[in-house]
């Protein structure tokens, strides 16, 4: 288990088009769990490095945050923020990658009057029956950008896609979605392990399926496992997946193969607005590479924060969430807004994955899905 007390000097310069932030509210102590090393370390440490830089941005004395490695282990996760309230007295928790993660520590949290703010994991548990007025997602619904999938798929003339994910929370919310807003047959559908990294039989089941497509969510090494070993297999099939298994680092260690596959996602690097422009030219000249969408929604996490602190005092937990729920801050997403559940609202785009200037990378070619709010907020009594 590592720590890092930030220690907001990180070393990281700050655009001088950039004018600090100043709260007129009591300090924020930020307590950021993610997974920082083992399976799926590189989402986390883009969680907080996009986190800790807009937090650097801002320059806001006024604002701390504790960082801590969750190595992916619900158990331990469970332990650092127990840890983090009753020891480190953090008013706000966020940082998670992991929907089997989320779920061990958020409703805990959230019970003792903590706020959770999600960067990344949104089971759809906690956007339906079990929200929470101290809950709110800034990345995504889980089954978001599967729906999303799920529809362009439709539109694009395919009829018997292959669908795959792991088996947990976010796996189950991936399949789901994409059925939702999908409007065919299925070839054939199958859950992997969590962490899995042999795909042989799968690959097997799909050559002999008759599918004409592939749709697969697998996050991290498992993504780039599972693609590798199908460009290999030489089946062919034009493949789609949700952002997570195409996006910046993902593209990296994949290579070449992934050229021309679909993805959707909430936000690129080509979105052409004010802050997305800003975001996307100081990450890269911080941290040496593109942001990628985990980063992104890091960074769109700590300006929230940072927004409801110049009009709320955090210990005011009635005006500090009501402060996050207006959403007064500059997204890289363009306009931002929560629903009813305090879920984003938002576009939807798909992308196709291209090289540019020998850099593998996505640009938007369509909206799948525009001011798309989640299913789960009907049953929200928020």
């Amino acid at each position: 288990m590592k720590k890092l007390a930030i220690v907001i000097a990180m070393g990281l310069t700050v655009s001088a088009a950039v004018m600090p932030i100043v709260s007129i509210a009591a300090p924020v102590k930020v307590g950021l769990i993610t997974t920082l090393t083992g399976g799926g370390a590189s989402l986390g440490i883009d969680i907080r490095d996009g986190f800790l830089l807009a937090v650097k941005q801002a320059n806001n004395s006024d604002l701390t945050v504790v960082v801590e490695d969750d190595a992916r282990k619900p158990p331990l996760a469970v332990q650092i923020a127990d840890k983090m309230i009753q020891r480190e007295k953090v008013d706000i928790l966020t940082g998670i990658v992991w929907s089997n993660l989320a779920m061990a520590v958020v409703p805990n949290a959230v019970a003792q009057n903590k706020f959770y703010l999600s960067p990344n994991a949104g089971p759809s548990a906690l956007a339906g029956k079990r929200c929470h007025k101290n809950y709110f997602n800034v990345a995504w619904q889980n089954d978001n950008l599967h729906e999303a999938m799920g529809s362009y798929a439709s539109k694009s003339g395919f009829v018997k896609p292959y669908i795959l994910a792991p088996n947990y929370p976010a796996g189950k919310d991936a399949l789901v979605g994409f059925k939702r807003l999908f409007k065919g047959a299925l070839a054939g559908e199958t859950y992997t392990k969590l962490g899995q990294k042999d795909y042989a039989a799968e690959i097997a089941k799909i050559r002999a399926s008759g599918a004409d497509s592939i749709y697969f969510f697998l996050p991290g090494g498992m993504g780039i496992s599972f693609m590798k070993q199908y460009t290999q297999s030489g089946v062919g099939l034009p493949v789609m997946g949700p952002a997570f298994s195409f996006d910046q680092g993902i593209l990296k260690a994949i290579g070449k193969a992934a050229l021309g596959v679909k993805n959707s996602s909430q936000w690129s690097k080509d979105l052409d607005n004010k802050a997305n422009l800003l975001f996307v030219k100081t990450f890269k000249a911080e941290y040496g590479r593109l942001p990628s969408l985990y980063a992104s929604q890091g960074y769109d996490t700590a300006n929230l924060i940072l927004s409801a602190m110049q009009s709320a005092d955090v210990k005011d937990s009635d005006a500090f969430r009501a402060a996050l729920a207006a959403a007064n801050f500059a997204s890289v997403r363009g306009d931002f807004k929560f629903g009813p559940n305090q879920h984003p609202i938002q576009n939807i785009y798909v992308r196709e994955v291209i090289e540019e200037n020998g850099v593998l990378t996505n640009k938007i070619i369509a909206t799948a899905l525009e001011n798309h709010a989640d299913v789960y907020a009907s049953q929200c009594a928020l």
